[in-house]
């Protein structure tokens, strides 16, 4: 049994019965005492941490593979950001410069090999939105599609709607169209994006079946903190459930992943019968269990569904990902099977759907302790937060939005009363909601220091403040990204916090956090992380 005693200059464990320590040891991958040097066994002291702060490895609850997969094809983002080789792509901040550089990417492929691209996002340019007009000017010779930054809306080129058999006119829901009824090239929402990854044979979203992808991801994810990662729209497919057996088994892989099944990609019952099957090659590194429902779209990209006044700019309601009466069904019968469901609930109208549908769910069949999560969740109300409560529901808030989309929201798409209660994360605690925070990535860049520099300052890009009273301490923050995102994944009796017997799942720190001002914290670097006592990074 060997042995190793981590001296630290300062230890925040998130344990309430012993929240600071200077000492950690470590047998076996698990965590044997945590105290000062007296509470230690007899042992040599590991000094390569003494001048660094320790915290539990974070946990980011709500992320996607496909982090993994996206630097495999062209950025188009509007904020700089930079890639897993360490490249900073600039932001492009025209319609003009998006053209630019699509004919540069192009000129540099073979004839015909279609064009992905990624991360634009149509809310940041004035005047009308993206379409097939715009992307012709740029590449017509192949077909061409973006991918909008909130993964519900992509726009392609005439060449890609022709190979689609889409370019005569809509032939399933999200087909937007222009004044003259003919296909815009923006396609909203899942059922439309799907005809377009049909006929090129690829799906974005199945890239995460690949070993490669999810090496990648690990490795993303490590370099910012993290040693429990989600993949929260997982297809589950044989193929992606092989890859993650396999990665995983791996002695030096990273992180530990948990995926939650796509459950609209299945009927109840197969899905159901997948996912519990799925469970059986559960293992440290690997946690099969949840399941990620689709409500409604994106805010910012106007799919998502509010409630009346509706947009602030009078732009038309979103768009649901099914029925939602299929959509309640769904949640019962997931429910009714025992399972976690996380439910993406951008808008307040979807909020209302989905508390409406746990609701009758646990009328029917009560189950304590369900921990099912509602994701987003963006502009919950006061009255459906203390609904949320009284049903014993989880929230894990999308606060990098705050940054990212805040001036948007506050100009055009909810407006400035409404976006005081723009994550309202400070209320959620006050009515002891279990809550998490997280970056959606690929939405926006995974970094759960980020995550918590947005929930405590609440600045947009511009540098307005947003819902200064739902702003949290930087305290309340770290716990949403270790013990508070593990609990919403049902891992609290494994991770999130430094305890005796739990996992030896650290992130070691160049600065303290809390001896930091808070508009510091997401300039503090990772300087390695331990992940079952195993050291990744400069550790």
């Amino acid at each position: 049994m060997s042995m190793t005693i981590y001296r630290a200059k300062r230890i925040l464990t998130m344990d309430p019965s012993q929240p600071e320590a200077t000492h950690i040891a470590i047998v076996d991958g698990r965590i044997l005492a945590v105290g000062p040097r007296d509470a230690m066994p007899e042992g040599d002291i590991d000094t390569r941490f003494a001048d660094k702060v320790i915290l539990p490895g974070f946990v980011e609850g709500h992320s996607h593979a496909l982090e993994g997969a996206m630097w495999n094809y062209l950025y188009l983002g509007y904020f700089p950001r930079t890639d897993p080789e360490g490249r900073t792509w600039n932001g492009l901040e025209s319609i003009a410069e998006v053209q630019a550089r699509l004919r540069e990417h192009a000129a540099s492929l073979p004839p015909g090999e279609p064009l992905v691209a990624w991360g634009f996002d149509p809310v940041y340019f004035e005047g009308t939105r993206l379409t097939r007009r715009e992307l012709d000017e740029a590449v017509a010779d192949r077909p061409l599609v973006v991918l909008h930054a909130s993964l519900h809306v992509m726009t392609v080129n005439s060449a890609m709607l022709e190979m689609a058999g889409i370019s005569a006119g809509p032939s399933v829901q999200g087909v937007m169209c222009d004044d003259g009824g003919m296909p815009s090239g923006e396609l909203q929402e899942m059922a439309a994006m799907f005809v377009v990854f049909d006929a090129l044979g690829e799906n974005l979203f199945e890239a995460v079946a690949s070993p490669d992808t999810l090496r990648r991801y690990s490795r993303i994810a490590q370099r910012a903190g993290v040693t429990t990662i989600t993949d929260l729209y997982n297809p589950m497919t044989d193929e992606a459930v092989a890859a993650m057996v396999e990665v995983t088994a791996a002695a030096d892989f990273p992180v530990r992943l948990v995926p939650a099944m796509g459950v609209l990609s299945w009927a109840a019952d197969e899905g159901i019968e997948r996912l519990q099957a799925a469970m059986a090659h559960n293992h440290e590194r690997l946690t099969f269990g949840p399941a990620k429902l689709m409500t409604d779209g994106s805010i910012q990209g106007y799919t998502a569904r509010l409630k009346w006044p509706h947009y602030h700019d009078g732009h038309p309601n979103g768009l649901w990902n099914a029925d939602p009466e299929a959509l309640t069904e769904l949640v019962q019968a997931y429910h009714q099977a025992g399972l976690q469901l996380h439910i993406h609930t951008n808008g307040d109208e979807a909020v209302e759907l989905m508390l409406d549908a746990i609701d009758q769910a646990l009328t029917l069949w009560p189950r304590p302790d369900h921990r099912h999560t509602l994701q987003h969740c963006q502009i919950i109300d006061h009255a459906q937060l203390r609904r949320a409560a009284s049903l014993g529901l989880c929230l894990n808030m999308f606060a990098n939005h705050l940054y990212y989309w805040g001036d948007i929201h506050y100009s055009r798409t909810l407006g400035p009363s409404r976006c005081q209660r723009l994550e309202p994360l400070a209320s959620a605690s006050r009515l002891g909601i279990p809550v998490a925070i997280h970056s959606d990535a690929p939405v926006t860049p995974l970094g759960p220091l980020f995550t918590a520099w947005c929930a405590v300052n609440r600045r947009t890009a511009s540098g307005r403040q947003l819902g200064t009273h739902e702003a949290v301490s930087v305290a309340q923050a770290l716990e949403m990204i270790t013990l508070g995102a593990a609990y919403t994944l049902g891992l609290d009796d494994r991770v999130g916090s430094l305890e005796v017997g739990k996992q030896a799942d650290l992130v070691v720190l160049d600065d303290d956090p809390l001896g930091l001002a808070p508009e510091r914290l997401k300039d503090i670097v990772v300087h390695a992380t331990v992940l079952g006592g195993r050291c990744h990074g400069q550790g």
